[in-house]
């Protein structure tokens, strides 16, 4: 199965069978986490957290006592680090056949920070159950998923660009980049908002957020996480692809909107 296979495959998994995390798969996922890397290069410490030691709970999550947690402290870049590590660990997880959804606000979030120890500088954006997915799903996580339209994404053009964002790019003009860019655009996001937005200037790949309203809570902005997680699904896919690309940061300059701003860029070698 390819990334994007499995890109595809994962879906959030909120009704769990009721068996407990094995071991075994706890070990690898906490070992494989401690190692993922950011390509900000910002340190994250993750922790796999026993509800019924805790008192943790979320109501939308039935079936499964374990929970995976990352803090981080409070700097520039903190949520798109976040995102793209959290992602990665996400995928690892749906690869071994245990199943994830991300929490920012369903949850009794005091104690999950307690669990965390988080500090004055520090944050805990979103948190995951770690389980073996249920046959069928609750009739609430059903109900869920419909109100989000969680299977729907928005066509091709209407998230990437050529050249500028006057003119929308096709799947055929995309040539090499088409599954790197499909593997974003199939991307999670908080309600299904899909904030990404593109633009492949040449060898350059310009990602932005489309920011709505009420994704921002101070402590952190939810809609640049899910920028992080479509940073690590264009990168991975691009490198599964054959494709040599290059993280910067550095601003094009496009003209943009005033609810758009720039996130990263990717050279392409």
């Amino acid at each position: 199965m390819t990334l994007l296979d499995t890109i595809r495959k994962r879906r959030s998994v909120r009704t769990f069978d009721g068996e407990k995390l094995r071991e075994e798969d706890a070990r690898k996922i906490l070992e494989y986490a401690v190692k993922v890397e950011n390509p900000y290069g910002l340190e994250i410490t993750w922790k796999l957290l026993d509800a019924v030691r805790y008192g943790l709970s979320s109501p939308v999550i039935v079936g499964t006592d374990t929970f995976i947690a990352g803090k981080m402290r409070r700097v520039s870049h903190a949520e798109e680090a976040f995102g793209y590590a959290f992602e990665k660990i996400v995928l690892f997880a749906e690869s071994l056949g245990i199943g994830t959804t991300w929490i920012a606000g369903t949850m009794n979030r005091a104690a999950f920070e307690r669990a965390m120890e988080i500090a004055e500088d520090e944050v805990m954006p979103c948190v995951s159950p770690l389980g073996y997915p249920a046959k069928k799903m609750s009739l609430r996580e059903t109900m869920m998923r419909k109100g989000v339209k969680a299977d729907s994404r928005f066509d091709f053009d209407e998230l990437f660009f050529d050249g500028s964002f006057d003119s929308p790019l096709s799947e055929e003009k995309a040539g090499r980049l088409k599954e790197a860019l499909e593997a974003v655009r199939t991307a999670p996001s908080a309600v299904n908002k899909q904030p990404w937005r593109v633009v492949v200037d040449g060898n350059r790949i310009n990602f932005y957020e489309k920011r709505s309203k009420g994704y921002d809570t101070g402590d952190w902005d939810m809609q640049k996480i899910d920028m992080g997680i479509a940073l690590c699904h264009f990168e991975l896919t691009a490198k599964e692809c054959g494709l040599d690309v290059v993280f910067d940061i550095s601003d094009p300059g496009f003209s943009v909107g005033d609810d758009t701003r720039y996130i990263a860029s990717y050279n392409l070698k």
